[in-house]
């Protein structure tokens, strides 16, 4: 079992899903995608099979060595333990709580509150409500990384805080926040985009991609 192929589950458009997609593609590990339109069908992530896989009704959700794992975080930590070349934590330690840090910070502090599922509840304010939250979070993250930051969120090496920027930059962006206030973030996400796992991992270059999207 352990040798098949991974399979992941993935929507184009999901931040968290995109992190996992980059996980994969920085570590050269080929995996079959098998899209979950979060959209159509009141949500496909709510069939009874999906459900099975991953009772939080969520994307991403990872089949690999003979365990199925969800979380994007939690993916990317496994991969990480698993298959470390080449590393996304950094060997020091302090270095490695600012990319949790950081990590967290996005992923817990950010994304969440400007998901699909609040964005529901908020009703027709809900553009106003996703600028309000992510420009809380980037404020502090502007903050930090001008502390952390090398060519990257920390340091010179991509690492799991990278993999968390790029994808929460995009929602900013589909949200239409301003970015001026911004610059660390701006230049660490342009500098990140130029790299090749970047790009395959794209929103707009994914199997469930719909064709005025592509790129």
């Amino acid at each position: 079992m352990a040798s098949e192929k991974p399979i992941l589950y993935s929507y184009f458009r999901s931040s968290c899903s995109w992190r996992v997609r980059i996980a994969l593609a920085l570590k050269g590990i080929s995996y079959d995608l098998v899209p979950v339109n979060l959209v159509k069908d009141g949500g496909q992530q709510f069939s009874a099979e999906f459900k099975a896989l991953n009772p939080m009704k969520q994307v991403p959700t990872l089949k690999i060595d003979g365990i199925t794992l969800s979380q994007s975080l939690a993916i990317i930590h496994y991969l990480e333990e698993t298959r470390p070349n080449p590393r996304l934590l950094p060997q020091d330690p302090k270095k490695r709580a600012q990319v949790r840090m950081i990590a967290d910070h996005i992923a817990s502090g950010i994304q969440p509150l400007q998901n699909l599922g609040i964005l529901k509840q908020i009703g027709e304010r809900k553009t106003e409500w996703a600028q309000n939250c992510i420009a809380s979070g980037f404020q502090a993250l502007e903050q930090i990384l001008q502390h952390t930051a090398g060519c990257y969120c920390v340091g010179d090496e991509v690492s799991m805080a990278d993999l968390c920027l790029v994808p929460q930059v995009a929602n900013a962006e589909r949200f239409k926040v301003d970015m001026g206030p911004y610059p660390t973030i701006t230049r660490i996400n342009k500098a990140l985009l130029e790299l090749e796992a970047f790009k395959v991992s794209h929103p707009c270059r994914q199997p469930d991609t719909p064709a005025e999207l592509r790129a």
